[in-house]
């Protein structure tokens, strides 16, 4: 019997056929929405983002970025294409965004990767009929912890206006006696910069933290976590359990926009854009 709750194909029975439905899904969305593919936010080949455009003119349109997870070592963007979907369907341009994977690069790689193409977003999405005054962002899992160092505390406001993060992972301590260390290998020095709970945060952030109610406990416990620390430090937390539904096919509902998933990602664009 599975001891480990951090390995979630052992705890998701059918973990193989979402992800053939993911990837499915995501060669229709590029095969049926309109869009621009490997567009470089930085030099190395792995920095590169997809845009997806709305129906109707593309002008001072909302901008959402979605960033993937994988334990920071596995999938890419053009795997998560579908979420573009239900962010298009809400009348956002969607940025699905690549980064390099662990173990061949390092976690503080990831991290400055995606706060360049934060940076990006807000510099050149304009051109692309985006304006970055109206930005929000989601992720799953690891892609959650990621997208966090975007809306961290700093000397001005963020720029984020709010963000959905699903499955995530905030402390990265636990992970570290999990089937993921021989893996990844996170050192304790990457333990204590790169966990989220030990990050101070931007208070103009608007957040839904979710969790699929058949998840694991330490996910439950995680995001209960980081939603009482963000809301200690003032900003504004929704807390969102997500009935039947677990680690992987909470994430496929990023894209069907009639689920709960879906919906919570649409309402928080329209919300905040």
């Amino acid at each position: 019997m599975e001891t480990d709750p951090f390995r979630i194909r052992a705890h998701v029975e059918d973990f193989d056929t979402i992800i053939a439905e993911i990837v499915a899904a995501s060669s229709a969305t590029r095969h049926t929405l309109p869009m621009l593919a490997d567009i470089a936010y930085g030099s190395d080949e792995s920095e590169t983002l997809d845009i997806f455009f709305p129906e109707g003119p593309r002008q001072a349109r909302p901008v959402h970025m979605f960033i993937h997870g994988g334990y920071w070592r596995m999938f890419s963007k053009r795997d998560y294409s579908y979420v573009a979907d239900t962010i298009t369907r809400a009348g956002a341009v969607a940025v699905i965004l690549d980064y390099a994977l662990m173990p061949h690069v390092r976690l503080d790689v990831l991290v400055d990767q995606v706060r360049r193409a934060g940076q990006w977003v807000r510099d050149h999405i304009s051109r692309y009929g985006g304006d970055a005054s109206r930005l929000t962002i989601s992720g799953h899992s690891a892609g959650a912890h990621l997208a966090s160092f975007l809306f961290q505390k700093q000397a001005e406001s963020s720029g984020i206006a709010a963000a959905l993060l699903l499955g995530g992972i905030y402390d990265l301590k636990p992970l570290q006696q999990s089937f993921l260390q021989a893996e990844i290998g996170l050192t304790d020095q990457e333990v204590a910069a790169f966990s989220p709970l030990s990050h101070s945060h931007d208070v103009h952030t608007n957040l839904v933290v979710a969790v699929g109610s058949d998840e694991t406990p330490p996910f439950h416990q995680q995001a209960d976590a980081f939603t009482a620390s963000l809301q200690r430090q003032g900003l504004n937390v929704s807390r969102e359990t997500i009935v039947n539904s677990n680690h992987m096919s909470s994430v496929r509902d990023l894209g069907r926009h009639e689920t709960v998933t879906g919906r919570l990602l649409s309402e928080l664009i329209e919300r905040h854009s």
